[in-house]
């Protein structure tokens, strides 16, 4: 099993979450994160003064997969994610050791 952490920008968080429902990959953690990349921020002026903003909004979408589906699944999140500018974000592949589903005690890929 892996888990597939991706920091997104938020406006496609909707395309994202709709092509992995429709794949078979419903259970997914979003969470509202801030934070920036090799860009370092974006520069905006107010009234004639500008500003360094160099913490960004994104979304992180976590999710736990069998390992037969993780080349499926970050394709679907990269197409969906993807702008073409940069800030569109990054998906990180972390192994997971096992699980256990709380409300029924199942373990192992029949948690997820």
């Amino acid at each position: 099993m892996k888990k597939l952490e991706a920091i997104i920008r938020m406006e496609r968080v909707g395309l994202v979450k709709n092509a992995l429902y429709k794949s078979g990959h419903a259970s997914l953690t979003l969470t509202e994160v801030k934070g920036r990349g090799v860009q370092g921020g974006i520069v905006e002026r107010y009234r004639g003064t500008e500003h360094v903003v160099d913490l960004l909004p994104k979304v992180k979408i976590e999710l736990v997969v069998n390992e037969k589906d993780v080349d499926s699944v970050i394709k679907i999140i990269a197409e969906n994610a993807y702008t073409g500018k940069p800030g569109d974000g990054k998906i990180f592949v972390i192994p997971v050791e096992d699980v256990c589903r709380v409300r029924t005690g199942e373990m192992g890929p029949d948690a997820i």
